[in-house]
């Protein structure tokens, strides 16, 4: 399976089976909290990165690396760890994502686009 881009909806198990497919248990995507949308499916968070912003017209600085973890929940399931992240030019000075604003929109956006079936 190449990249994908959800705008809808995607389930956990939709999930998983990506994650069988690249690492076992994980999902790396990149997240647009502009425009409300996931790229997923990749080797490297930056490879979803460029997807959004070629195919999608989203803007760096808009766009963060996460993990999912399909199999989990609660804090687990959402990792935010990732090279793509690290934007001192916007603020961001390490892997994760330090503005609390910007992770509730990370968390309200997969809330929304993840459902349990």
């Amino acid at each position: 399976m190449g990249i994908c881009i959800i705008k809808n909806r995607i389930s956990r198990g939709e999930l998983q089976k990506i994650a069988d497919e690249r690492f076992g248990d994980l999902v790396k995507a990149a997240i647009d909290v502009e425009h409300n949308i996931l790229a997923l499916g990749v080797e490297l968070h930056a490879d979803a990165e460029a997807e959004l912003i070629e195919k999608e017209d989203s803007k760096r600085e808009h766009i963060w690396g996460i993990n999912l973890y399909p199999a989990e929940t609660g804090d687990r399931f959402i990792e935010f760890d990732s090279m793509i992240n690290l934007k001192p030019a916007f603020g961001n000075r390490t892997r994760g994502v330090d503005d609390e604003a910007v992770r509730q929109k990370i968390l309200d956006t997969i809330h929304r686009i993840v459902t349990e079936n």
